[in-house]
């Protein structure tokens, strides 16, 4: 009987293998675009990009969140419930300015005349792919908004930490896909 407990306990929740499945297919994709990129950057008539200023506030913003998701997990651990609400509404927070953050950093490259169609260059890398993991951060602020939606319902009182671990590694995951990206193109501009 203790070696089936121990077996059992050895296994992968399956939350958070089919996490780690659609991690890894990120980063087939992320990696196949920045691939393509380096690829795109040797041709003839490819023009490079100022990244704005703000994508470098918007990288602050994503580390701090982070740090905040970390504490949150560590506080539900404990079962501090009340400080895991607040960080969790923190780190949803910051999600949000930082996709507010993207939104403004696109506009600055619309702006100052760095169009998706026609552009021979990384603007149009810069759309995509930042683009990409905006979307994938919005994903991870839904879920954050499940999450705190059931941290404060007084009707569910389930201290399973699997679901806040799965987040956690998931914007965890986001942080280090954004910080790989911004310095990416900051090397590649």
């Amino acid at each position: 009987m203790a070696e089936a407990v121990s077996t059992q306990r050895k296994k992968i929740h399956p939350h958070k293998f089919t996490l780690w499945v659609g991690i890894g297919s990120i980063i087939m994709m992320f990696a196949g675009l920045t691939s393509a990129y380096i690829v795109k950057s040797s041709m003839p008539g490819f023009s490079l990009v100022k990244i704005p200023q703000i994508f470098y506030y918007s990288t602050a913003v994503m580390l701090l969140s982070s740090f905040t998701m970390q504490w949150g997990l560590k506080s539900f651990k404990e079962r501090g419930m009340q400080q895991y609400r607040r960080l969790l509404t923190v780190t949803m927070i910051l999600g949000i300015a930082f996709i507010v953050m993207q939104i403004t950093g696109f506009s600055q490259l619309w702006n100052a005349n760095n169009k998706l169609a026609g552009s021979a260059g990384a603007g149009q890398f810069l759309y995509v792919i930042f683009g990409l993991h905006a979307v994938h951060v919005l994903g991870g602020i839904i879920a954050l908004i499940v999450m705190f939606i059931k941290a404060f319902s007084a009707r569910i009182r389930n201290y399973n930490s699997v679901p806040v671990e799965v987040m956690s590694t998931y914007w965890h995951f986001v942080d280090l896909l954004w910080v790989y990206l911004f310095v990416f193109f900051l090397f590649k501009s």
